[in-house]
């Protein structure tokens, strides 16, 4: 029996739902155990490393594995989530992007080790809760927000394209029904992903600014483990000077990286799996 399979999570799956999928595409026993190896949030695609049977026992082992990821920034907006599935915030200053050689100078500053606070929707524990149930419960300022240290091992511009309002718009609306209504009792705090608040707050943003023009830029990164890439998106945008969030980010890559001194600097050699 395999060890470990990969499969690629669609934009508004959860994480679980892939790995019923998956088990119907292997064939793999409801009673063989399946672990995931690095989430993926609801609006985030590509590969999904899962554990299959007794390795889900060393998944510890796996936590440390580099990504790498395609995704696009829009600017101009910003939500409490960092991606589309957040309450929209109005930017002060919207502007269109520098020109490309000046995004590609800024990108450069980011490269090696970077410290980034954790998106207050996320997993990571703070005196033994996570930081999206302080969030839900509105008591952030209880509590210090932690920073990961990770590393940017390649960042890379890609281009950069626009949406009006109203076709933005569209297609968030679009993107938010892909995910699986959510009615566990249980998971009753979280309000569904909050859809319907989300929903109404596009809708007032961008209800007056049909014919605006929004500007998406678009990047490639391979980061180490642990790298949030709804805190680095905004981060990108505020180099440069404005506010932004994570339109799409889909992972292309789960492996590691070795630096094999071939030549007196060394090269980076990709080991994915």
């Amino acid at each position: 029996m395999k060890r470990y399979a990969t499969i690629d999570k669609k934009e508004g799956e959860t994480p679980l739902e892939a790995l019923a999928r998956l088990r119907v595409r292997d064939a793999i026993s409801s009673e063989i155990p399946l672990a995931y190896a690095g989430r993926l949030d609801p609006m985030a695609s590509g590969k999904l490393l899962v554990l299959i049977g007794d390795e889900c026992k060393k998944q510890t082992e796996y936590h440390a594995l580099d990504k790498e990821y395609e995704f696009k920034i829009l600017l101009g907006l910003k939500t409490d989530t960092g991606d589309i599935l957040g309450l929209i915030e109005t930017d002060t200053n919207p502007k269109a992007p520098p020109p490309d050689s000046e995004i590609k100078k800024v990108i450069k500053t980011l490269i090696g080790t970077i410290s980034l606070p954790y998106p207050h929707f996320s997993s990571k524990t703070v005196k033994g809760k996570p930081l999206f149930l302080w969030t839900l419960e509105k008591r952030l300022h209880e509590i210090e927000i932690p920073v990961a240290h990770t590393q940017i091992h390649a960042l890379s511009y890609r281009g950069h394209y626009t949406f009006s309002g109203s076709e933005l718009l569209d297609r968030v609306e679009k993107r938010i029904a892909t995910i699986t209504p959510v009615t566990e009792e249980s998971k009753a705090l979280g309000e569904d992903f909050r859809r319907k608040p989300i929903l109404a707050a596009w809708k007032a943003e961008l209800a007056e600014r049909g014919s605006e023009i929004f500007h998406i830029i678009t990047f490639t990164t391979t980061c180490s483990s642990g790298t949030y890439i709804r805190s680095l998106a905004p981060k990108i945008a505020e180099l440069l000077g404005t506010t932004g969030l994570a339109y799409t980010i889909h992972r292309t890559k789960i492996g590691t990286y070795l630096k094999v001194p071939l030549t007196p600097w060394g090269i980076w050699t990709r080991l994915f799996k």
